[in-house]
């Protein structure tokens, strides 16, 4: 069985629904199964004075990185998709005759995915261990996407035993931006086996240094599904960029993943004689940069109800 492709637009847009809308149409020629956005805002992200200057112990220590609220808030503002664009880019993907996925990131949001017709939701990393956001996401969604990058074993097997068997599927993450091909830690995949159906990969390595290397080593793998961010821009154009792949190399992808095993470990063994180093460990510790990007990006934002932010905990 062909592995499922997800296109992410993240924040490669750069806030253009003109650019967005030659994604969409990129990734449905490129073979891609899903487009995805992402229901980021920036009316909805958290001021926290840890992270105004960061926080350095005397002998070096990073303890907190540094990212103040107001240079976020303003970069973000640039990016923002209101409920119209989101409508718009869910009837765009039908027309490109590509399915919608976005990603939920705060709560009381999914009834507006489901009215807007998305086809599936994904939560990221960050969130698999906010359990009310999950439950919303679980009475909403028939097919839901969770990474589980910078998240324990136990908040992974919490968030399984909300979802019915085969309602989601858990992906493998590193959160490190770029990853590098000796952290890949794609074992992990069988480990994730026991909470679902289907598992995959969400590849963030560059692949203007290392190819396609882990996307195709994830396929190789077994990988049920492969989500990588997805540009038509040159790198150094968007945020994203460097992590991206472009619509040529999802075309890649498409092809590699409706290989035969065989051909598949052929065409990896050429291209990545060293492919085992990407293997890793099912079980680790998280790096003490997943744990920095877990410390900032697990609360970043959340929703306004009566004048105040709830948590998606």
């Amino acid at each position: 069985m062909a592995c499922t492709i997800i296109a992410e637009c993240c924040q490669n847009h750069n806030g253009s629904r003109e650019i967005l809308k030659r994604m969409v149409h990129a990734a449905a020629e490129s073979g891609a199964d899903y487009a995805k956005i992402q229901a980021l805002r920036s009316t909805e992200l958290s001021q926290r004075e840890r992270f105004e200057n960061g926080i350095t112990d005397k002998d070096g220590t990073v303890k907190a990185i540094k990212r103040p609220y107001e240079a976020e808030r303003d970069r973000l503002a640039k990016l923002d998709l209101s409920d119209v664009d989101e409508q718009w880019f869910a009837d765009e993907c039908k027309r490109a005759g590509v399915k919608s996925m976005i990603t939920a990131f705060t709560r009381f949001s999914t009834q507006r995915f489901v009215a807007a017709g998305f086809d599936a939701v994904k939560v990221a990393s960050y969130d698999c261990k906010s359990v009310a956001l999950l439950q919303e996401v679980a009475a909403s969604f028939k097919t839901v996407y969770i990474s589980t990058g910078a998240t324990l074993d136990q908040e992974i097997l919490t968030a399984s035993k909300i979802f019915a068997r085969g309602q989601a599927s858990f992906l493998h993450c590193v959160t490190i931006y770029p990853t590098p091909l000796d952290q890949l830690h794609l074992n992990r995949m069988s480990w994730l086996k026991q909470f679902s159906n289907q598992v995959g990969f969400s590849d963030h390595t560059a692949p203007a240094s290392t190819d396609l290397r882990a996307s195709k080593l994830a396929i190789t793998l077994g990988a049920d599904v492969l989500e990588r961010h997805f540009t038509i821009l040159e790198p150094h154009e968007t945020r994203d960029g460097a992590v991206s792949a472009t619509p040529q190399q999802m075309q890649e992808l498409k092809d590699f993943s409706l290989l035969s095993v065989d051909e598949r470990k052929a065409e990896l063994d050429n291209e990545w004689p060293e492919w085992q180093i990407g293997l890793g460990q099912e079980i680790r510790p998280l790096s003490p940069t997943e744990l920095l990007n877990r410390d900032y990006y697990a609360g970043r934002v959340a929703a306004w109800v009566d004048g105040e932010q709830v948590s998606n905990i």
